[in-house]
């Protein structure tokens, strides 16, 4: 059996925040458990699990090397709907025959919205 890349810790200072914001934006349901500090957001379809772990007092927030890639498979709409609800995206880019666009989460991590992987 081979691996399979089930979830994702996010270290963050905005645990509230950041789970608003994967809930309200991209789809996801929030799951607390009694006494455990992580809290774990689910993809109400399909996709990987963010774990959010609060991060140490000194720790510094927004991860530049890892991007968190969301498939849509109309950008421009998703990107409008989303500026409706409060996020706004930077521009649209056109790469290699699809289209991306990019945005922060509360704790300054990369987030993209993109066709590459629709386009299949």
């Amino acid at each position: 059996m081979s691996p399979v890349l089930a979830s994702l810790i996010l270290y963050t200072k905005a645990v509230d925040d950041m789970a608003a914001f994967y809930c309200d934006h991209f789809d996801y349901t929030q799951r607390d458990e009694p006494g455990d500090r992580i809290v774990e957001l689910r993809p109400k379809s399909q996709g990987t699990i963010l774990l959010l772990h609060p991060a140490a007092k000194g720790a510094r927030q927004g991860q530049a090397a890892v991007k968190l890639v969301f498939t849509v498979p109309d950008v421009a709409a998703f990107c409008e709907a989303r500026a409706a609800a409060g996020l706004d995206f930077g521009p649209l880019h056109t790469a290699d025959g699809y289209v991306f666009a990019n945005a922060k989460d509360p704790s300054g991590n990369s987030v993209s919205v993109s066709g590459r992987l629709a386009r299949e």
